[in-house]
């Protein structure tokens, strides 16, 4: 029964190297916070010879980091989002040159002396020739609304 104790320091360490490994592979910050708790409960390991004691503090310290640590982090790591040229036609008006009709797939708008394909926010199909604000940018696709301010049939 001695020979469990001293072993579970080794236990913990093995636990620790293991989430590291996993954490290795994934870099998606999934099992930094076990690595963390693992390493707690190895110190504790080397003083109380409680596994339930142990595992309890693996648990909470495991969990404390996930919970306070991991939004810290996750802000930190967003991707910032870099403007192009594209998003200049943002807020502009543009003249619907294929019916936008998002069940069909179908629609093309052309602003700023470019065709771009488009679709509608609300599925409303809208019909060659009309104006509509553009909303966004999606990928390669503008997403357009025909509000009262753009709408006007040429």
């Amino acid at each position: 029964m001695d020979f469990l104790p001293s072993f579970l320091p080794f236990l913990w360490i093995a636990v620790m190297i293991l989430m590291a490994v996993i954490e290795g592979l994934t870099t998606q910050l999934v099992s930094v916070w076990f690595v963390v708790g693992a390493f707690v409960a190895a110190i504790v390991a080397f003083f109380v010879p409680s596994f339930p004691l142990q595992l309890v503090v693996f648990a909470v310290v495991s969990l404390f980091c996930l919970f306070f640590t991991r939004p810290l982090i996750m802000r930190s790591r967003k991707i910032n989002h870099e403007p192009t040229n594209a998003d200049r036609n943002i807020g502009k008006i543009a003249v619907v040159t294929q019916e936008i009709n998002n069940i069909e797939g179908t629609g093309q708008v052309k602003v700023g002396g470019n065709t771009w394909t488009a679709r509608t926010e609300n599925d409303t199909v809208i019909p060659v020739g009309c104006k509509v604000r553009v909303n966004e940018i999606k990928g390669v696709r503008l997403i357009v609304s025909a509000d009262k301010s753009a709408v006007q049939n040429l």
